[in-house]
């Protein structure tokens, strides 16, 4: 692999007009593509297969008209007023009729109608039906629905909610300051503005391709609306550290007398083998989410996927390019001027706090480690407490449209109004119907947490029939999630020869999702350590090194999750984090971060370790070549990290629930893995295992493919001049 890169970073840097030009066309081409095939994102969270998205495919069928997108109104009269005040009764009416005129609506019910009035009789609920799902509605409709809120007067309060109004994350100006910080964190690293700029530069024209080939591809398939900023998100943090690897990597061989030709190529054949390596278990684990079986997280999961391997492929042939540019301005001025620094293995001698560091934690080993082994213990213990649920309007963002129709419905009603269960009931004839349905409503009332059960639509036929669950818990709740259970076990009975009776509706979907991807979690958790532990026993030709690494990576997913718990679920300085109203963890948090942290971890591990091997397999005592590896790399690995958790931190600052818990675990994750995991705990076990640490069994070893990370097969391509930098890694 160390030869193919290096002829690839050469032709590269020899080339470097010709691939800066199908780079500049590829990108264009795809922007183009985007602005005329891109489709939308979408809300929905669903499972093919489900118990609800079984009954809601056959509703289309059936009752088309409940199959469609639905929504409420929340309408409340001012202090000292009822709905039934004349002026405010007339306003209602104005408000219904003005709803049932929005595009696409086929039904808007007067809460009058349907007796949807709060006991004081100040807040009223006008149900919205619409004749297609949320997400195949167009713009101008969400927009109308959303513009009732203007209805309001001195009379009436006028809330449009529901999943209508949504509305799809945005990035904003806030999110650029992780940008910034990142840019801040290159100068200080390279000492060069150039430098600094051109690494930039190259990630963000790695996620522009990204991004624009995601939006082409939301014309063929649904695209998740978090999918392209999770890939957002990654793309920029990923672009950067790949770039630095390769472009630090060549700084340091440049500054020893290498020549720059030579020095990018052997750059891009070690370090970008590194980042080859290391983004191909990002890329792998990505798309692993692919076994979970959920379509919305598997879109998301590709997605990021992608943007991914395209980091990886600029890294790999745009940066060499790039290098070819700039030349030596890729040095601090200083250092052009000076003559070249003494070199051992193709670095300079001086040494840095890494070195201080490493000879540190070697030698206080055994209490460091069972440190941060019972430290990250501690903090991983809120996890055992982690609810999962999707988001509603109780976790939208104070002050929206949706948030505030959450909060007066729950105050009129009690919170479950805010996600009633649907139970469908299919049979053979009308009056077997009928039987089953005063059966559940006899029945339902009985069940812990059930306020109310009445009936709803029927088909023209009478064969189909709806009823409401009114709940007493909101739509995330324990004990709502309960309740489907319970509600499912004792209807089930009833069900006969030719008919079928099911539970469905918003909430029962997010139970119904929620439960997959919960009982998903250990078993893609065991994927990727065994994913881990091979990769890693392929890059080192170790049993000890990956065990420690694998185990080292569960530390740092536990104590991230437990963190991560402890602010947005249980609300420890939640608001800090701008977190209003902490709740249930979001489903496919746990299983997104488990993905994306696996693949940053095996950065740090790939870019510390392979250092470290490299020494000892030239002769280093396993401490000393454990100080050395570790001295050569943190102050990359130093950089990488803030880098990345800089980029995830500016997405805390998002209002949408979701991309900020995505920021906020990545971020925790990212400082606990580079700092506490990879230089800390890990030098401090390799120290302790010693030679060990490097054994394999030699009929393992006959049969384990050389992926060469360290590049020694470059060793017999030395040129004349260049002896003393031969070793270079």
């Amino acid at each position: 692999m160390a030869n193919l890169l290096y002829r690839l970073g050469r032709f590269s840097y020899q080339r470097r007009r010709l691939i800066a030009a199908i780079w500049a066309v590829f990108i264009v081409a795809l922007g183009v593509g985007a602005l005329t095939l891109g489709g939308k994102t979408v809300n929905t969270f669903s499972i093919p297969g489900t118990e609800s998205q079984r009954a809601l495919d056959a509703l289309k069928h059936d009752l088309p008209a409940a199959s469609g997108a639905s929504a409420t109104i929340v309408v409340k009269a001012p202090d000292g007023k009822t709905l039934a005040d004349p002026n405010v009764k007339a306003a209602v009416g104005a408000t219904v009729a003005k709803a049932a005129k929005v595009p696409e609506v086929i039904a808007a019910l007067d809460p009058f109608t349907t007796k949807a009035i709060s006991p004081d009789g100040r807040t009223g609920l006008i149900s919205v039906q619409f004749a297609k799902p949320a997400d195949e509605l167009a713009k101008t409709t969400t927009e109308a629905y959303d513009g009732l809120s203007t209805l309001s007067t001195g009379d009436l309060q006028v809330v449009p909610g529901g999943q209508v109004v949504g509305g799809v994350p945005e990035v904003g100006v806030t999110e650029v300051i992780g940008v910034v910080v990142a840019a801040l964190v290159l100068v200080i690293t390279f000492g060069s503005l150039v430098a600094a700029g051109m690494t930039l530069l190259t990630a963000l024209l790695g996620v522009a391709a990204g991004m624009a080939g995601l939006f082409v591809v939301t014309a063929f398939t649904d695209v998740s609306s978090t999918g392209p900023i999770l890939a957002l998100m990654l793309g920029l943090a990923v672009g950067i550290d790949y770039a630095l690897f390769i472009s630090s990597r060549h700084r340091t061989q440049l500054a020893a007398g290498m020549d720059a030709e030579e020095s990018v190529a052997r750059a891009t054949a070690t370090a970008g083998s590194a980042v080859l390596f290391a983004g191909a278990t990002v890329v792998i684990a990505l798309a692993g989410l692919s076994v979970v079986g959920v379509p919305f997280l598997t879109a998301m999961g590709l997605a990021a996927a992608a943007t991914v391997l395209t980091a990886v492929l600029v890294a790999l042939t745009l940066v060499p390019a790039m290098l070819g540019f700039i030349g030596d301005r890729i040095l601090p001025r200083k250092v052009r001027k000076a003559p070249a620094a003494p070199s051992v293995n193709g670095t300079t001698a001086k040494e840095g706090f890494g070195f201080r560091w490493g000879r540190f934690v070697t030698r206080f080993r055994v209490p460091i480690v069972a440190l941060g082994i019972v430290g990250l213990g501690l903090l991983a213990i809120p996890a055992k407490d982690m609810q999962l649920a999707l988001p509603d309007g109780a976790s939208a963002a104070a002050g929206s449209h949706q948030r505030v129709a959450y909060d007066l419905t729950a105050a009129a009603f009690g919170p479950g109004a805010n996600g009633p269960l649907i139970v469908v009931v299919k049979t053979d004839n009308p009056a077997q119907s009928n039987t089953i349905v005063e059966q559940i409503l006899a029945k339902a009332p009985t069940l812990k947490d059930v306020i109310a059960a009445q009936p709803a639509a029927a088909s023209e036929d009478g064969k189909t029939r709806l009823l409401q669950i009114i709940p007493k818990s909101g739509p995330a709740s324990e004990a709502t999630s309960d309740l489907v259970k319970d509600l499912r076990t004792t209807i089930k009975p009833l069900e006969t020869p030719g008919t079928t009776i099911a539970v469905t509706g918003n909430t029962a979907v997010g139970v119904d999702v929620s439960q997959k991807l919960a009982d998903a979690l250990p078993i893609y958790l065991l994927l990727i350590v065994g994913l881990s532990f091979l990769l890693l026993l392929l890059a080192f030709r170790s049993i000890l090194v990956p065990l420690k690494a694998t185990l080292g990576f569960v530390l740092t997913i536990g104590a991230t999750f437990g963190i991560t718990v402890a602010v947005f679920q249980q609300g420890h300085l939640a608001s800090l984090f701008g977190i209003d109203n902490p709740g249930p963890m979001v489903s496919f948090l746990p299983i997104i971060m488990m993905g994306i942290l696996f693949g940053l971890a095996m950065d740090y591990e790939v870019f510390i370790v392979s250092r470290v091997r490299e020494e000892f397999v030239h002769g280093k005592a396993a401490t000393p070549a454990t100080v050395e590896g570790l001295g050569h790399g943190a102050r990359v690995v130093t950089a990488a990290a803030l880098i990345m958790a800089s980029v995830f931190a500016g997405f805390i600052l998002v209002h949408d629930p979701i991309i900020k818990a995505i920021g906020f675990g990545l971020t925790i994750g990212v400082l606990i893995d580079a700092f506490v995991v990879r230089m800390t705990l890990v030098p401090a076990v390799l120290s302790l295992l010693g030679k060990a640490a490097w054994w394999f069994p030699k009929w393992l070893d006959r049969i384990t493919p050389n992926v060469d990370i360290e590049g020694e097969s470059l060793r017999p391509q030395e040129k004349p001049g260049t002896k003393e930098l031969a070793d270079v890694h």
